[in-house]
């Protein structure tokens, strides 16, 4: 009797490790297929050269839970590629100031920047390629997004050769990889090299993406527009 329960019981231990084996594998390969492969990412940027914040809404949802100031961001948020319509109002108002309809491919990264003055609001959107060709290098492209400022580029703070040059206004360079570190730069008019913004000091980490917006404007209208400046934001 001692001997039949002994193998009954290892019989049974048997049997227990199969069925939890079976039901992990199923568990995983369920995993695997709700993965929805429609799907795409997009964040938004506030870089509207004004005082002003912004409350951001994708499909009439709102992603932010607190209004967006001039250079902040919101996290990726995921949406059914295809159409999706982008919208920004102020605080304690449900109008809005600008309505953008935009197309998303599925398995894709975007960022929306709301540029331009406020009675002139608009949209740009641009993909992101979030690529790590080496993990021990950090991400970053520059940006002109300053509504009356010529092509620009960017150097390090200091340095006579750009890093990224010859950036009109709403056009984009790729990424491009350098050390990590801590790091200021300068934007500089291409044609003559003249330094109109120099940024703050920002840490660049490995493995990140980071935005580095030429914002605001050479000639501002009024205390309520920003001054040219440079504006650094990871992408996350």
């Amino acid at each position: 009797m001692k001997n039949l329960s002994l193998s009954y019981f290892k019989n049974l231990k048997f049997s227990s490790t199969i069925l939890l084996f079976i039901l992990v594998a199923f568990s995983a390969c369920k995993k695997e297929e709700e993965i929805d492969n429609t799907l795409s990412n997009i964040r938004v940027i506030n870089a509207a050269p004004t005082l002003a914040t912004y409350y951001p809404f994708i499909n009439s949802g709102l992603i932010s839970s607190a209004a967006l100031p001039y250079g902040g961001s919101t996290a990726y948020n995921a949406n059914i590629s295809g159409a999706n319509t982008i919208k920004f109002t102020a605080e304690n108002n449900t109008e809005s100031l600008l309505t953008k309809t935009v197309n998303l491919n599925a398995n894709s990264y975007y960022s929306f920047y709301l540029i331009n003055k406020p009675g002139a609001l608009d949209g740009l959107v641009i993909a992101d390629d979030l690529s790590l060709p080496a993990a021990d290098k950090t991400y970053i492209r520059y940006i002109n997004l300053s509504p009356d400022a010529p092509a620009m580029d960017l150097a390090k703070t200091g340095e006579t050769t750009a890093l990224i040059a010859n950036k009109t206004y709403k056009t984009a360079s790729a990424f491009i990889a350098i050390a990590p570190g801590t790091y200021t730069f300068d934007a500089k008019e291409t044609s003559t090299g003249t330094v109109k913004a120099i940024s703050s000091s920002a840490t660049f980490v490995a493995g990140y993406h980071y935005d580095i917006i030429c914002g605001g404007l050479i000639n501002p209208a009024n205390d309520t527009e920003r001054t040219i400046n440079i504006v650094t934001v990871m992408l996350k």
